[in-house]
């Protein structure tokens, strides 16, 4: 993003805006400064109308309602961050600005355009507290064009996207078929179910999550 100050132009690193009080999310805070971003971090939605994007970080589950089923195995739920996040969602939608969903992020963003929740499936969690790596297999997309169409991401879900949203489109899948990344077709919107933030670096041999940051922020007055 440039600015005008004093004639001169002048870059200014876009601001991120997160769901949620200062520090609570210190990797993904971490890599968005390393692409070259600032992040506002507020519990109050309200104050996001002056940040260039919005990131939909991890967390517990949706109320399985939102998407017409029973609740028959989400738990860590949390109506509030549900509904602050779907007026994120109206608010940032409206304006075309960009929207990076991270795991949670992911589906909050599918089940917001209609789709829908597998509530629980296996061999996606954390195998005590480290993620599973996986490979995956990429559609041409930015995706594609930041890393292949074969790599090896990260897991650590047991919730994934089901029926897909009105508007989005798969670019990346799982080897059983999980969903693994989405795009919008008609506004700046992706999401990835693993965590760039945790590869920023990673172990050798997977994606590099910092790229996927950069090429967010580059997204950014591009709307």
């Amino acid at each position: 993003m440039v600015h005008k100050l004093n004639g001169r132009d002048q870059m200014v690193r876009p601001i991120i805006f997160i769901l949620g009080e200062s520090g609570k999310y210190p990797r993904y805070e971490a890599a968005i400064r390393m692409a070259g971003g600032e992040v506002l971090a507020e519990t109050c939605w309200k104050d996001a109308g002056r940040c260039d994007a919005l990131l939909l970080p991890g967390g517990g589950d949706l109320e399985p309602w939102r998407y017409g089923e029973a609740n028959t195995a989400s738990r860590n739920l949390d109506p509030v961050r549900d509904q602050q996040e779907y007026l994120l969602m109206q608010q940032f939608a409206v304006l075309r600005r960009p929207i990076l969903g991270i795991c949670r992020g992911l589906q909050t963003i599918n089940v917001y355009f209609g789709g829908s929740l597998l509530q629980d499936i296996p061999g996606h969690s954390t195998v005590g507290d480290i993620d599973r790596l996986h490979r995956v297999r990429t559609v041409p997309s930015l995706l594609r064009e930041l890393y292949g169409e074969e790599g090896i991401v990260n897991s650590a879900h047991h919730q994934a996207a089901g029926r897909l949203g009105a508007g989005l489109r798969v670019i990346q899948w799982a080897p059983d078929g999980t969903v693994e990344a989405l795009q919008h077709t008609a506004l700046p919107v992706w999401a990835v179910q693993w965590h760039p933030e945790r590869l920023a670096p990673g172990p050798e041999g997977t994606a590099d999550g910092g790229q996927l940051f950069q090429a967010f922020l580059q997204l950014v007055g591009k709307k």
